[in-house]
């Protein structure tokens, strides 16, 4: 219910902290036989004098009983339930032993005495002579050095009994606590002068072995209730486990609740206070008190305790490969994956070999007590999450949440929550953080290499609650200046096999991820969308692969529409949910523009355009997309600004949330403003820089003088080739097979004057008395990634159209059967040419203006920026008119703009975001 991690996580720990206790319990069965029921079977010697005999003994034995139990475990469930009744039954007498023998002996019983001097405790050689007389067992040990021990003269011995019975009122004397420092002596009362040592050695006295608290004893008291979750361990085996758990787990808690309860209360008011807190019973042999006091005598005890033992290791080593088999098989840790097998019988047999294994390597170490501490940890947390888990749900109000225990609240979760936590901290802190390292180790394996699948989980209930009531709280409207990042909508057009077409738009939007803000993808498919709603979903897979390689964290869609056009407008004005919309918009340069003899192919980029700016949202057009560096790409250089158009900032926020990608990092800004001659240029470099200074920006900072001059003959040349491809399309709007005609005779008739061309690297403005016949060109690109290829493609049909004779144009159309353009210039006069050709000869004043504009900046940037990684410069508006003209000439300016340079980002405000000296 907390998800794979936290499921996973724990459910490893409680896993670990069952097999140990396996491991555990089969120690504490050896050690019952071997100190209690049969002395003689030590292999090693005289453990009572050797720690470490006995540990060799529990390393021989326990592997012995562990293969007998593995064997048990393996032949299947049932064996282990026939072999789990009879040790019940052997329990369940025991404990009624223990009350009939409590009850038996209510005026108490002389079989365990206790040599009392003072109000010390002495240990059990003193009992057969407990006096103080001269050269007694006692006066051997007070006055061995020749002088008395100064207590051992001052006060008297005596014998005690141990077992009072209840008629004695001692249970009055047990009833408060008697806590004890590390050395202090067991005494009567908690008098320091009996209590304390004094600095004196301690001869034959008992004392504390280790300082007692309530808490440390809470820790050694708890795992002896542990068990309460065997049966849903087993729940697999269960016929009806939602009817059985609840039944079998309250009744297990009660019963052992009941028990040891009133056991604690019977003891106290039994058994002598000395002898309660003489933790290893050196004041009467080592002897087990119980069993001295049971009915009808001590083996029923023995036999009991040694069969409750093992039938707790029976069934931690039942439940503990389930458990296994059930991670397993959930594909959250994938090497586990092997375990989760099962046997032919059911059993998992593979999971319970591994079992075997670690718990064996419990039994090696010999002292397990060292890990009873940790293996405490690992189900208190268990328990704790369990607790959460249930609350969880509840507070959430999950509609698959519908417990069927109607007693339930989540208070008592939240408190069982609470008391874990607290339990663990109480018992002791550093094992607590252990485990729970332990656990956030495993939580994070579990997240870097499983949890793939969705589990409908707390954890994301939580996070789908969260979003709500974070949603629910943003505004409806543009969030606070200082609040504003941009909101990254990426228009991405993809492949005829559904792939992304540019993957370098989803690294871009990758480097700009600085911003911490949303990236959502969204892709379009042409058609209607209940035919193509498969292709769809395969294009979404497609995307959301690209921006898991791209390392782009966002969301993506895919939608299909009759009309792209409507289809991106929909998208720009409905993506978002909220106050949590886009607010800027990454579409790519519609690449081959020119050579489309559809006008759609750049129709659908400016319609777009417009859209984003009715939107009021902020515009980001790559062009030159594939040059730009991928991901683990690292380039050196300047990142120049343009800015022409003061649009509030965003210009130097995109290049300062580039440069935070180490892709970019290594990037200088350089920012360029354009002044006229009137103009300032010292004044306003100034007031830029202070700018920048006050936005905590560091940038070089220069101002660009832009002198008037004359319009060149060049200027001229580009706004006729403009002029006369608009002519011609609107032409020659003939069917594709005889545009194609035409197309081609153009490119032939290029290519006869070929030789005449002339290259070079970047635009050289001609003086306006310069007679300039051929227009430069760039070099050939590949025209997938750049755009240069297919403007001097352009440039050349446009040029040769301008420079032929009206034959020739005659020609051309006559290539054309039966087309409205060979029929409108039959009648022409083929040596001056038709009218409408020579009107080409005339460009319109405006575009002239407007394309001298263009040229003129794009030399100033290609001569300040031809050298520099990325030129971010403003996206002039878009034509209102939907004319052919009006938009084929705004492509062919930008196109100019832009020429001559390698990567270019260029960025149209929406109105709305500010950069702000404030933090």
């Amino acid at each position: 219910s907390l998800g794979p991690e936290f499921g996973g996580a724990v459910g490893m720990l409680f896993y670990t902290g069952t097999t140990l206790a396996a491991a555990m319990y089969i120690v504490g069965a050896v050690e019952i036989v071997l100190t209690y029921m049969a002395p003689w079977l030590s292999i090693f010697g005289d453990f009572t004098k050797d720690a470490s005999a006995m540990y060799n003994n529990f390393r021989v034995y326990g592997t012995g009983l562990l293969c007998v139990m593995g064997l048990i475990v393996y032949l299947g469930v049932k064996f282990v339930n026939k072999f789990a009744t009879v040790a019940l039954a052997c329990v369940i007498f025991s404990i009624i032993a223990v009350y009939a023998g409590i009850f038996d002996n209510i005026d108490g019983n002389d079989k365990l005495f206790m040599c009392v001097l003072g109000k010390r405790l002495l240990k059990d050689v003193a009992v057969a002579n407990c006096t103080k007389d001269e050269g007694g067992v006692l006066w051997n040990y007070f006055c061995a050095s020749g002088e008395c021990d100064p207590y051992f003269k001052a006060e008297n011995v005596s014998l005690v009994r141990g077992i009072k019975g209840l008629k004695s009122g001692v249970f009055f004397d047990n009833l408060f606590p008697s806590f004890l420092q590390e050395g202090q002596y067991i005494a009567y009362g908690m008098d320091p002068e009996h209590i304390e040592p004094m600095d004196r050695p301690s001869y034959n006295q008992v004392y504390a072995d280790l300082t007692t608290a309530f808490t440390i004893l809470i820790g050694i008291f708890f795992p002896s209730v542990t068990g309460i979750m065997a049966g849903s361990n087993r729940s697999g085996d269960l016929a009806d486990a939602q009817k059985s758990i609840p039944i079998g787990t309250i009744g297990a808690i009660l019963t052992t609740s009941t028990v040891y309860l009133s056991c604690v209360l019977l003891f106290a008011g039994t058994v002598d206070n000395l002898l309660l807190r003489d933790k290893f019973g050196q004041s009467i042999g080592g002897k087990l008190v119980v069993a001295n006091m049971a009915w009808p005598n001590q083996w029923v005890i023995l036999i009991g305790s040694f069969l409750s033992t093992l039938g707790a290791g029976l069934q931690s080593l039942t439940g503990a490969p389930r458990l296994l088999q059930a991670i397993a098989k959930d594909g959250i840790i994938p090497f586990l994956e092997p375990f989760a097998v099962s046997s032919k019988r059911g059993e998992p047999t593979r999971a319970l070999v591994l079992t075997l294994l670690i718990c064996q390597c419990g039994i090696l170490l010999g002292n397990v007590d060292l890990l009873a501490p940790l293996l405490s940890m690992f189900f208190l947390m268990c328990y704790g999450f369990v607790n959460l888990a249930c609350a969880l749900q509840t507070l959430l109000r999950t509609p698959n949440w519908r417990p069927r225990f109607k007693y339930y609240h989540w208070c008592l979760s939240l408190f069982g929550l609470t008391l874990c936590i607290s339990i663990m901290f109480m018992t002791s802190w550093y094992f607590a953080l252990i485990a729970m390292g332990m656990a956030v180790l495993i939580y994070k394996y579990i997240e870097y290499r499983g949890a793939e699948k969705e589990w409908g989980d707390g954890i994301r209930g939580i996070a789908l609650s969260a979003a709500r009531y974070s949603l629910l709280r943003l505004e409806e409207g543009p969030p606070h200046t200082k609040n504003w990042r941009p909101q990254i909508l990426m228009l991405a057009k993809l492949n005829d096999d559904f792939t992304p077409k540019y993957r370098k738009l989803f690294s871009f939007v990758s480097q700009l991820k600085a911003g911490k803000g949303l990236a959502v993808v969204v892709s379009l498919i042409h058609g209607d969308f209940t035919r193509r709603a498969g292709e769809a979903a395969a294009a979404k897979q497609a995307l959301r692969k690209v921006m898991d390689d791209e390392k782009v964290k966002g969301f993506c869609d895919v939608l299909v529409a009759s009309n792209i056009a409507d289809g991106l407008s929909h998208a720009v004005q409905t993506i978002g949910l909220g106050g949590m919309k886009p607010n800027t918009v990454i579409i790519g340069w519609p690449y081959g523009w020119r050579q489309s003899e559809d006008d759609r192919t750049w129709h659908v980029f400016l319609q777009t355009v417009r859209h984003v700016s009715a939107a009021r949202m902020a515009l980001l057009v790559p062009k030159g997309i594939n040059f730009f560096p991928a991901v683990g790409d690292k380039i050196a250089g300047n990142i120049d600004i343009w800015w022409i158009v003061h649009d509030g900032g965003l210009l130097m926020l995109l290049p300062f949330l580039l440069k935070q990608h180490r892709s970019w990092k290594n990037c200088k800004m350089r920012i360029f403003t354009v002044a006229q001659m009137e103009d300032n240029s010292i004044q306003i470099k100034k007031d830029l820089k202070m700018f920048l200074y006050h936005l905590r920006i560091e940038a070089e900072v220069e101002v660009v003088e832009m002198m008037d001059s004359d319009i060149s003959a060049y200027t001229y040349e580009r706004t006729l080739m403009m002029e006369q491809r608009n002519q011609m399309l609107r032409k020659l709007r003939l069917n594709k097979r005889e545009k194609e005609n035409v197309v081609q005779a153009i490119v032939d008739h290029h290519h006869h004057n070929d030789n005449n061309t002339k290259t070079a690297s970047k635009v050289r403005f001609a003086d306006p008395s310069e007679n300039k016949e051929n227009g430069e060109e760039e070099p050939d690109r590949d025209e997938k990634n750049e755009t240069e290829s297919e403007k001097d493609k352009d440039t050349k049909e446009a040029t040769d159209q301008a420079d032929k004779e009206a034959d020739n144009t005659e020609k051309l159309a006559n290539n054309v059967a039966a087309s409205p353009a060979k029929d409108k210039k039959a009648g022409g006069d083929t040596s001056k040419g038709s009218d409408d050709v020579k009107s080409a000869f005339k460009p319109d004043e405006g575009n002239v203006r407007r394309m001298h504009t263009a040229v003129k900046l794009n030399e100033v940037i290609v001569n300040k920026s031809h050298d520099a990684q990325l030129v971010i410069l403003n996206l002039p508006g878009p034509p209102k008119e939907t004319y052919l003209e009006r938009e084929s000439n705004y492509m062919e300016f930008l196109e100019v703009l832009t020429e001559g340079l390698e990567r270019v980002l260029m960025v149209r405000g929406g109105g709305r975001e500010v950069i702000t000296i404030y933090s």
